[in-house]
């Protein structure tokens, strides 16, 4: 799978608050699809095709436990997906000062006109 397929996969997970609050609940410890159900008014069913969807985008990971199938979170592509948003942050933030710079520029210069327009009244 390449980076583009994983951050794909990795939004589209996100994109639904289902599985953002299964991620929550995950980042406090592994907990099994029961454990899973009890917070949500869905049924089992429902909850284990929501981790179906965040397993394939390699956000959890299932283990075995008896009958038990404890899921768990994984971190790789939430920082690979933080990584990329970084990215955009610091080009944003480089923007945002460079226009402030600008402007900054743009109100001295109105300043300085003001002045010597006021100095030729005299």
């Amino acid at each position: 799978m390449t980076r583009s397929d994983r951050l794909n996969a990795t939004f589209t997970a996100l994109a639904d608050p289902t599985r953002r609050a299964i991620l929550a609940r995950l980042a406090t410890g592994e907990a099994s699809v029961m454990d899973l159900v009890k917070p949500f008014d869905m049924s089992q069913p429902a909850i284990s095709k929501h981790l179906k969807v965040l397993e394939r985008a390699g956000l959890i990971s299932r283990g075995r436990d008896a009958q038990r199938r404890p899921s768990r979170i994984e971190a790789k592509p939430l920082a690979e997906a933080s990584g990329w948003l970084e990215d955009y942050r610091r080009f944003w933030e480089g923007s945002f000062r460079n226009l402030d710079d600008l402007l900054e520029e743009m109100k001295a210069v109105k300043h300085a006109e003001r002045t010597k327009r006021k100095g030729e009244h005299l």
